[in-house]
């Protein structure tokens, strides 16, 4: 057994994501149900579910389709690309734990900012009744931070295998029990092959994450769209967006960081080697 003080700063960063990673997944094995929502329970049409459902998955699809340039004006794809090579060479040369934990702290802090804008967006959307229409604009907020984070841990989100990683990441991101494990073995499994399933389909991708987000965000959509209480659904969206923020964080980090160990493993030291990242 290696002795705690013998670790490595790759070693101590590894186990801290572990334990971070396990204590979520043990906070997330019951959903619990709170008293606005089983009031809400009774409220809530029959088709708004359905509605929902419809809602996410054209916003999905409309994003992937024609929105990827757009979200990219609201930050420096270039910028982030170019410090994360600066970042890992950096951490190449020192080999420290305070070089090595840069990256999180970069992705930390750009989740923050997205955490702070959708409680805005959300909060300003519930004082006016907004609830539907909101939609398309809580998934670019989703995918943006996404997006960020993918990008501070050097991976390009734009490929098909990664719309795939992105979309299993918001559906375990909003899951609980066995759902959640279900998804995290699909996630875990793309971390170590980054191989698509044989079977995999885009559209029935977005249909699952859409069905999870909608079924989730059902009661405080609901109530967004009243005025005046709408601002207690529309704060919901900053405590969804911290969680799904949260989730892919904890994955794109542990997927960086076997990236970094691989690679090193072989003696390949090369920035846009270590996560995939393309010029």
């Amino acid at each position: 057994m290696v002795k705690r003080q013998n670790r490595t700063p790759f070693q101590k960063e590894w186990d801290a994501l572990c334990r971070r990673e396990q204590n979520l997944l043990e906070r997330r094995q019951k959903k619990k149900e709170t008293a606005l929502n089983r009031f809400l329970a009774q409220k809530v049409p029959e088709k708004l579910q359905g509605m929902l459902d419809k809602a996410f998955g054209k916003a999905f699809s409309l994003i992937f389709e024609k929105g990827t340039k757009v979200l990219e004006k609201t930050y420096n794809r270039d910028k982030m690309q170019k410090e994360y090579q600066v970042d890992l060479y950096a951490d190449q040369v020192y080999g420290s734990r305070k070089s090595l934990r840069v990256f999180s702290k970069k992705a930390k802090k750009a989740e923050g900012v997205n955490l702070a804008l959708s409680g805005i967006s959300g909060i300003g959307m519930g004082i006016f009744g907004i609830g539907l229409p909101d939609i398309p604009l809580f998934t670019g907020m989703i995918l943006k931070c996404v997006y960020e984070t993918a990008l501070h841990y050097g991976f390009d989100y734009r490929t098909e295998k990664e719309k795939y990683f992105v979309l299993l990441l918001i559906e375990g991101a909003v899951s609980y029990g066995e759902h959640l494990e279900a998804v995290d073995k699909k996630i875990e499994a793309y971390i170590q092959e980054e191989e698509l399933p044989p079977d995999w389909k885009l559209k029935e991708q977005i249909e699952s994450a859409s069905r999870m987000l909608s079924g989730e965000l059902l009661y405080m959509k609901f109530l967004q769209g009243i005025p005046i209480a709408g601002v207690i659904g529309g704060a919901y969206d900053l405590i969804y967006m911290k969680q799904i923020g949260e989730y892919a964080d904890l994955k794109y980090h542990k997927r960086f960081l076997l990236h970094v160990s691989r690679h090193r493993e072989k003696g390949e030291e090369p920035a846009e080697k270590a996560a995939g990242l393309k010029e």
